[in-house]
């Protein structure tokens, strides 16, 4: 192979901003802007733009963002950031589109310091010199003649060796690698303990087709979490604090409608009890203490589920184990908390002079238990459901959870008061 820096069909390395030569000042006044807005403002911004600053800002930018941009584009205009940009760019984009978003191949940056074993150390520092011009090369990526990754050489070792000697006699062999299709929370687990700058990303053959920034993991990932409160009562992971009110309302009001008809459920079964709530009046009082209790602990098995399954602790048969300790949870939380509002219902129906007043605290009890063992089970196994159904775990999975417990609560409740009164 020959020891030009870019060999047909390789992957190239760019620049992040933390190591870039200050670019442009239109583009440079244009990223903090762009980093604020949701993908699809993002883009009506930069269609303002010529089609060279649109991708001078979008090299500036983390990959995964970039992408989203991009395809919030009309394909014309995409086009011609595309065509704009530097062609090893140009390739890099197109190939992080073929990958899902929250993947290690949608944040890949181009790799450019790619050399076959047989450069010599001088030959490499002499194309280095060109390269580091328009980038910041951190390590030398070693191919043979497929393309495959087999070493990566560090500037250490460079500046040690003997300019005759091959890469292949100072690289590290059989370097660490992510590939492409590998969620962005999986490669944070693998990276925990390889702290470095840069990681290669290789396909199922091995091939070196982009890198990877450490700085870019932690970016997407910190958006990820940081999106997650938000998707779980149906708030888009692409609004921002700066995304217009219609665009908002676009996203939030779809959401607010299914809320709206799992409430109808809710409505439909404190309607079913009609006739107790108008026998027993005091019952309505207590309607409001059930639900919001219920609903608490449900949404603190929620938590912990949604975190297992961030955090990927949720492995193979540990699903049972978490939603028993959630209903065991919810078993004893509803006896201690029971015990309080079972007094606080005795001493409201004394005063209120009902001749129930034992029973309602008796049925309080039962009722408390109950709805926090069903809230408990259900906040572990909405997100469980979601994510055997494909779909984000945290999409609006207290939405679903609030259903849930408030049927739960007032159902039982109500249920066990038309029954024992």
């Amino acid at each position: 192979m020959s020891h030009s820096p870019t060999p047909e069909g390789s992957s190239e390395e760019t620049v992040t901003p933390a190591t870039t030569p200050p670019p442009a000042s239109e583009a440079s006044a244009l990223v903090p802007r762009v980093l604020e807005k949701d993908p699809s403002t993002a883009a009506e911004l930069l269609n303002a733009q010529s089609p060279a600053s649109a991708a001078d800002v979008l090299v500036l930018i983390n990959p995964s963002i970039a992408q989203d941009i991009l395809e919030h584009m009309p394909p014309e205009r995409r086009q011609q950031v595309l065509a704009a940009a530097a062609p090893e760019t140009r390739r890099q984009w197109v190939r992080n589109e073929a990958y899902p978003e929250g993947t290690i191949g949608r944040m890949m940056d181009p790799a450019l310091a790619v050399f076959g074993p047989a450069t010599t150390i001088d030959q490499a520092v002499e194309a280095l010199r060109l390269l580091a011009r328009r980038a910041f090369i951190t390590y030398l990526w070693v191919v043979d003649a497929q393309e495959r990754l087999i070493g990566v050489v560090v500037m250490r070792d460079m500046l040690l060796g003997e300019p005759q000697q091959r890469l292949d006699e100072v690289m590290l062999k059989e370097p660490f690698f992510l590939t492409p299709e590998l969620k962005s929370t999986d490669a944070m687990k693998s990276v925990l303990t390889r702290h470095y700058p840069v990681y290669p990303v290789c396909d199922a053959q091995r091939r070196l087709i982009g890198l990877v920034r450490g700085q870019t993991l932690f970016e997407a990932e910190a958006i990820e979490l940081s999106a997650q409160p938000g998707a779980m009562v149906g708030v888009e992971r692409e609004e921002r604090l700066s995304t217009p009110w219609h665009r908002s309302l676009k996203f939030r009001h779809p959401w607010l409608q299914l809320n709206l008809f799992t409430a109808f459920i809710a409505a439909f079964v404190v309607g079913f009890f009609e006739g107790t709530i108008d026998r027993i009046v005091v019952l309505a009082v207590f309607l409001p203490v059930l639900a919001g209790q219920s609903g608490n602990t449900g949404c603190q098995a929620l938590a912990v589920a949604l975190r297992g399954l961030t955090l990927g602790e949720l492995k193979p048969g540990r699903a049972k184990r978490l939603v028993l300790k959630e209903g065991l949870l919810g078993l004893l939380n509803g006896a201690l908390v029971g015990v309080t509002a079972a007094i606080g219902m005795f001493a409201y129906a004394t005063m209120q002079k009902n001749a129930s007043a034992v029973m309602l605290a008796v049925i309080v009890f039962i009722a408390m238990i109950a709805s926090c063992v069903i809230s408990g089970v259900a906040g572990a196994l909405i997100p469980l459901a979601l994510k055997r159904l494909g779909a984000d775990p945290a999409t609006a999975s207290s939405i679903f959870l609030t259903t849930a417990t408030d049927v739960a609560s007032m159902g039982t409740f109500l249920g066990l008061a038309t029954v024992l009164i």
